[in-house]
């Protein structure tokens, strides 16, 4: 059901992965808005809604799986969370809540075997980035603070509860 002037978007519930290989590189897709295709795009990490009935791990692995082709991933903690509002594909505003979780997989060249039309409209690159690669970009990246939370992630650091991430 789309949302319309009087009525609220619905909840998309999102699994978002920080998802690092054993040399501590996240792995980040770079794409654009469905609401702006022709727009910059962006750095984001590996994730996204769940289907019906999954949890938050389920949703998390087959996001893995789908979206880079790596099918055997351990997950971690939740580390952070975000909401905001977003225009899908088709048009529909939705309130994105996304949860953050790290996870660790073997070294390896994702591929996009997976991947749906969607997605292989609106993402354009998909790469390994070291820490300093990423403190270093001049590139958006979402969310956030993503070097600051990487490196403290790397650290071995994890939150009592998830932080609040901003949505920017």
């Amino acid at each position: 059901m789309k949302a319309t002037a009087d009525s609220q978007p619905r909840d998309r519930l999102t699994a978002r992965v920080l998802l690092l290989d054993p040399e501590g590189r996240i792995l980040l897709m770079k794409g654009r808005l469905p609401s702006n295709p022709d727009g910059p795009g962006a750095w984001f990490t590996v994730g996204g809604g769940y289907e019906p009935g999954e949890t938050l791990a389920q949703a998390a692995l087959r996001e893995i799986r789908e979206e880079t082709g790596i099918v055997e991933a351990l997950l971690g903690p939740v580390i952070g969370v975000r909401e905001g509002v977003m225009r899908l594909a088709h048009g529909e505003a939705v309130l994105m809540k996304e949860s953050y979780l790290v996870a660790r997989c073997a070294a390896c060249e994702p591929v996009r075997d997976g991947w749906d039309a969607v997605e292989r409209d609106l993402i354009d690159d998909m790469r390994w980035w070291t820490h300093a690669e990423l403190a270093a970009t001049k590139e958006w990246v979402f969310p956030a603070g993503l070097p600051d939370l990487l490196a403290d992630v790397l650290a071995g650091w994890t939150p009592e509860s998830p932080l609040a991430l901003p949505w920017r």
